[in-house]
């Protein structure tokens, strides 16, 4: 799944430099490159993360399987978003966006980190995607008043403290006939969240992937949420 070490690709933070890895993501008979910090495949990599990069670095630069996921479903589903107009939160590496920008969607990626959102953007061009429009944006400052035929995130429910704040842009920046697509490794403060919505009135789907090593594979769920309005 992974190419060896590219040292002349290296990420300058002030925590130090970091090498970048490739992901290579082949789906419908595409493929598409990714530059990350380390892949959280597993359990262990993420315990390993938290313990010792997250005061180091910003989530956003790592490759989480939540992502991956999301990056497969939106190249699955190409038809559905080409020409749409999507909104990606928390970025970070910006696979997501990137595919769907590849597809024919027009894509603005937002992150609140900048050393992300380099990384987001390299990752643009890269890919030869220059038409994703790129935004450093903080959710407890939202401001964009644009409707989104698409919202899309990875791995963004993880801290309660963020969905009071997250749940706004949901109902303000989807357009009519708009749909959610989150991608998630079935954390349980993210399942409360996702019950508190449908309990609102919010319809929810959900199908899954199968994301990692062969041995131990993490299972994540795409929660697809529409209001009924």
């Amino acid at each position: 799944m992974h190419s060896p070490k590219d040292q002349s690709q290296v990420l300058h933070a002030s925590t130090g430099d970091f090498p970048l890895l490739e992901y290579r993501l082949r789906q419908a008979g595409r493929e598409w490159t990714i530059l990350h910090t380390g892949a959280i495949l597993t359990y262990a990599d993420e315990e390993h993360f938290f313990r010792e990069m997250m005061n180091r670095l910003p989530y956003g630069v790592a490759l989480w399987p939540a992502a991956i996921a999301l990056a497969h479903e939106v190249a699955s589903r190409a038809e559905a978003f080409r020409g749409k107009q999507v909104l990606e939160l928390g970025a970070g590496t910006g696979m997501p966006g990137i595919v769907a920008a590849s597809v024919g969607a027009r894509v603005v990626q937002t992150d609140r980190h900048e050393l992300a959102m380099s990384v987001c953007k390299r990752n643009g061009e890269r890919n030869g995607i220059r038409t994703i429009e790129h935004r450093l944006a903080d959710w407890t400052t939202w401001h964009d008043t644009t409707r989104y035929d698409w919202i899309i995130g990875s791995d963004i429910l993880y801290s309660e403290t963020m969905h009071p704040y997250l749940r706004p842009i949901f109902e303000s920046n989807l357009a009519d006939g708009g749909r959610v697509l989150l991608s998630d490794p079935f954390r349980d403060v993210s399942i409360r969240l996702l019950e508190a919505m449908e309990e609102s009135g919010w319809k929810i789907s959900l199908s899954k992937w199968s994301v990692g090593e062969d041995a131990a594979p993490r299972s994540i769920g795409l929660f697809e949420l529409s209001p009924q309005r």
